[in-house]
């Protein structure tokens, strides 16, 4: 397997970051995990890292159909036997994928998306895991209402620029509607980069 990155391939920067730090958590979060759905796998950077370092897994990618090329690409140049192939899911249209998936990883989604596509992808979530089932989500967040760090303001006034329907969230406001949809706050775990890992988990009783 090649480590050279061949200058073909997508590239995300946030994709490389806090790698290793997510997949200590992710070790312990994922331990009695058996089928993980990546939402949102974008350049398909993480699942190349992930998939080969937590084994027992096996780890599905999914993205809009626009990044499948080069997910595929990643999944070609760093293959892993536990490594499946990119799955379209557009949380505008798309339904949950075929299969049981008693995990799901979402890395820097949601304050890219709009919050309305926050809101559809808890609902998804809440709905089809099962009992026990566990979401993690890494990225940026506010805490009571405050940016924790200039480059975070600095980044949300960037996306906002973009898009004025993006933007970094509130974890209370993230934690509060996963709590609608029966996920409940199970870890909350600081990252370099002033970037924190969610680990909910759906429920015994299926209901908040």
């Amino acid at each position: 397997m090649s480590l050279v990155q061949p200058p073909d391939l997508p590239f995300s920067q946030a994709c490389e970051n806090n790698q290793e730090p997510i997949l200590s958590v992710l070790a312990q979060a994922f331990a009695d995990r058996r089928r993980v759905l990546e939402i949102g796998s974008g350049t398909g950077q993480h699942g190349v890292y992930f998939a080969p370092r937590l084994p027992h897994l096996a780890w599905q990618t999914s993205d809009l159909a626009e990044n499948h090329a080069g997910i595929r690409a990643w999944q070609a140049h760093r293959p892993a036997p536990n490594l499946l192939p990119p799955l379209l899911l557009d949380l505008r249209t798309s339904d949950w994928p075929q299969g049981a998936f008693d995990a799901v990883f979402t890395s820097n989604t949601a304050h890219i998306v709009a919050w309305p596509l926050v809101q559809r992808l808890m609902a998804l979530v809440g709905a089809h895991l099962p009992s026990g089932g566990v979401l993690a989500m890494y990225g940026p967040f506010n805490v009571g209402g405050a940016f924790t760090s200039d480059s975070n303001r600095d980044f949300d006034a960037w996306l906002r620029s973009r898009d004025p329907a993006s933007g970094l969230r509130d974890v209370e406001d993230v934690v509060a509607l996963a709590l609608q949809h029966g996920l409940r706050l199970e870890g909350d775990h600081a990252m370099p980069a002033n970037n924190r890992l969610l680990i909910l988990r759906r429920n015994v009783s299926g209901r908040p």
